[in-house]
């Protein structure tokens, strides 16, 4: 059975949500290898990776992001200063058979306990362990739980899509944990699947590099995704939202059929709903562990979100696609401890890749001047 984490004084990081000045600001030799989301700056993106970018976007568009920092791809880089490690991991691929999946396998093992092996610069561990400790400052909280989440600077190329090919690390507690799941996102940029995907698409393998997300972890009764157009025939005048119970992984995996709902833009109606048997959940175990647990029954076939729930995914939704100016493919969860109508946060924001490449039609072509109507006001504006 799943429990709650112990409740955290949330009301401090609503009131400064939009300005996370509780951290110091590090400057000098650290300023390359650690940037706060709140502090983030578009010229840094190269520095960040896609989904640390993301999440520094969101924070300045004043959207609720929760609190964190990203580890800049210096700081990975720093690894392969030593040439002895380049030089194993070049021969460990040269004579990789990428047919074969179980060598992939195999050369993947290898080459990520060598990187998780190789020992990192103490400047490097100080500036993480400092950082941490200024989040754990800042939620009031020794040892925050935070996820250590893994953002690779190639991430939603309008070509290539490296995204949930590399590792993610919930619940991690404390500094010693943290730098470790670091080190294991830093090495999962060589995952079997990354490395056959590279190999497929022609991308060098040293060519992408990786920075690495720490954030506040969020203690979801329920987690999903919201598309802000439908997903089945790209209508932008409704928002599409998959939801289910606990935390997001069991949607954004597949492993969940989750709810699924159709949200007006412009009346913010539910127009449609469709309650799915919901059979597991990513939760807290009795020990504070991120585990697979059975649904009770009398939950499973219940919605797992509120009206008024899908009425705020769908206005954050629409901030996000009125700030990026275009479809948005948006992770959300509803935090348990946070206060309701200020209880669902934004985890990650990417334009929405299928339709949105789909040019729209002129409006004379349609037959409908209602539904016309209807996709110009809930149609995004671009601020850029």
């Amino acid at each position: 059975m799943c429990k709650s984490c112990p409740v955290i004084d949330w009301e401090k990081a609503i009131a400064t949500v939009a300005s996370f000045g509780g951290a110091p600001k590090l400057g000098g030799v650290l300023s390359n290898l650690i940037v706060w989301y709140d502090r983030y700056d578009r010229s840094q993106k190269g520095l960040v990776g896609g989904k640390n970018a993301s999440l520094g976007e969101l924070m300045m568009a004043d959207l609720p992001v929760p609190p964190g920092f990203a580890i800049t791809t210096d700081a990975y880089q720093q690894i392969w200063a030593n040439h002895d490690l380049v030089a194993e991991i070049n021969q460990e691929l040269a004579g990789l058979d990428h047919t074969d999946l179980v060598a992939n396998m195999e050369v993947s093992t290898r080459i990520r306990k060598r990187i998780e092996d190789e020992p990192v610069p103490a400047a490097t561990v100080d500036a993480i362990g400092a950082s941490y400790r200024a989040l754990a400052d800042f939620c009031s909280q020794p040892d925050v739980p935070v996820a250590v989440r893994s953002s690779a600077t190639a991430e939603d190329l309008p070509d290539a899509s490296f995204a949930g090919q590399q590792d993610t690390f919930l619940w991690v507690k404390g500094e010693e944990a943290v730098m470790a799941a670091v080190r294991r996102c830093w090495s999962s940029l060589f995952t079997d699947r990354a490395i056959a995907y590279r190999h497929a698409m022609g991308f060098l393998h040293h060519s992408i590099s990786m920075a690495v997300g720490i954030q506040k972890m969020v203690d979801p009764v329920a987690a999903g995704v919201a598309f802000t157009l439908n997903p089945s025939n790209g209508d932008r005048s409704q928002v599409a939202i998959d939801a289910s119970w606990g935390l997001g992984e069991a949607v954004v995996s597949g492993e969940v059929t989750p709810d699924n709902f159709l949200v007006d833009k412009v009346i913010r109606e539910v127009v449609s709903r469709r309650i799915s048997d919901k059979e597991f959940e990513y939760c807290l175990d009795e020990d504070g562990t991120v585990v697979k647990a059975a649904v009770p029954d009398d939950r499973r076939r219940q919605a797992c979100v509120s009206d008024d729930d899908l009425r705020n995914i769908c206005a954050l939704a629409r901030r996000a696609e009125k700030h990026y100016g275009c479809p948005q493919d948006v992770e959300w969860a509803i935090d348990r401890h946070l206060p309701e109508g200020f209880n669902v946060v934004l985890l990650q924001s990417r334009p929405e890749t299928v339709w949105s490449r789909v040019p729209c039609k002129p409006i004379g072509a349609t037959k409908d001047p209602v539904r016309s109507i209807i996709s110009t006001l809930s149609a995004p504006i671009h601020t850029r």
